[in-house]
């Protein structure tokens, strides 16, 4: 079979998350990176594709050139990757998908709730598909823990506790992974709830199956003179009735990537965290407490399908990456990929942005989560 040629704008020198997806799209071999818009500086755009080892003529000096250029290659690039700061997210999908390109986004879908909203209308007029890279749930024992509670293991879920604490930015913002993120012109509404909050978010839904109906917020800039939340707190009903709360802290000193779900139902609950991702904690109301490992014989074939290796060989962050690339290159080949986060997803993600950034600042206590068009 041979490989989807991946293209991708962003991830220049010094960035994090563009070394990341390139490593997640080609670990099962079904996907090459062969050629970026990696900086808006031509050099060092260069730069970047000598780094990813790319064709020096494929290395282009911005995305309206990348897409003119491999229009016209015999070989020309399957879809587009985005690695880029928030406020990029539209013009990129909008030119790749408008140029009949499917699109491979970093999350959020945007900067602002109304672009989120202009970006499913070109999704859906482009017919192409597009994806999310909410990596979490592509830990394969995210994926079983949600196949459990769908199948009712912990019976109606009552309540969702999820938090996810950071304390990278608890001082100063230097660096360059650092200093968009609390730039609200790059980052878009949120801060802290706009990048890790909409994990938790995504998280909690994609786990329970529910939804998000109301909420009240509590964001904060606690860092003297930023101008984006780096603490929030948020309390969640959903559409079952049950109770839920969210917690993301970038202000959170000593916690490292602390994401963690605990869903709680009428027959028993479940633990799972992110830096013991190959573990799942479930708690029966008769008393005990099972440890499901990844790999085991017992997972539901979600779980196995995510797995690439025997128990007892951990997989983490960079595998469940390459999960969603391998979703979306099945998606591209005409499969279905049913746990593969789309356009829906990124406006509700960005709804609760909006809801949660404007109900804290007006005070409005419970808020509605209405997602427009719905």
């Amino acid at each position: 079979m041979a490989k989807l040629k991946m293209a991708m704008v962003g991830g220049g020198p010094g960035a994090f998350i563009g070394p990341v997806h390139r490593i997640a799209a080609e670990l099962d071999g079904q996907i090459s990176l062969v050629a970026g818009a990696f900086s808006s500086d031509a050099a060092r755009s260069k730069e970047a594709g000598a780094h990813y080892r790319i064709a020096a003529d494929r290395a282009y000096s911005d995305l309206d050139a990348l897409i003119a250029a491999e229009a016209a290659r015999p070989d020309a690039v399957d879809f587009l990757s985005i690695v880029t700061p928030n406020h990029l997210h539209l013009p990129a999908a909008r030119a790749a998908l408008n140029a009949g390109l499917p699109v491979m986004s970093d999350k959020p879908a945007t900067a602002t709730l109304d672009e989120a909203l202009e970006l499913r209308r070109i999704v859906r007029a482009s017919g192409q598909p597009y994806a999310l890279t909410y990596t979490y749930s592509g830990y394969p024992l995210v994926r079983e823990a949600r196949a459990r509670v769908a199948a009712g293991a912990i019976g109606a879920v009552r309540k969702v506790v999820v938090e996810y604490p950071q304390g990278w930015l608890a001082a100063g913002a230097e660096g360059k992974q650092a200093e968009w993120r609390v730039d609200p012109a790059r980052s878009g509404l949120g801060g802290c709830i706009g990048d890790i909050g909409v994990h938790a978010f995504h998280l909690a839904e994609f786990v329970t199956g529910l939804t998000v109906v109301e909420l009240l917020a509590d964001l904060a800039a606690v860092v003297p003179g930023r101008q984006l939340d780096d603490d929030c707190t948020v309390l969640l009903r959903f559409d079952n009735g049950a109770r839920g709360v969210l917690m993301a802290s970038q202000i959170s000193v000593g916690e490292r990537n602390g994401l963690r779900l605990r869903v709680y139902g009428e027959t028993g609950g479940l633990d799972w965290r992110q830096e013991s991702p190959n573990s799942l904690i479930l708690h029966h109301g008769d008393g005990r407490t099972e440890i499901v490992q990844a790999g085991d014989a017992t997972l539901g074939p979600d779980a196995r399908g995510a797995s690439r290796t025997p128990g007892g060989h951990p997989e983490g962050y960079l595998e469940a990456f390459a999960n969603l690339y391998k979703d979306f290159a099945g998606l591209l080949r005409g499969q279905a990929a049913p746990l593969l986060p789309g356009i829906d997803d990124g406006v509700r993600s960005m709804a609760f942005i909006a809801a949660a950034v404007e109900a804290n600042k007006s005070g409005a206590g419970w808020t509605p989560l209405l997602i427009p068009g719905e």
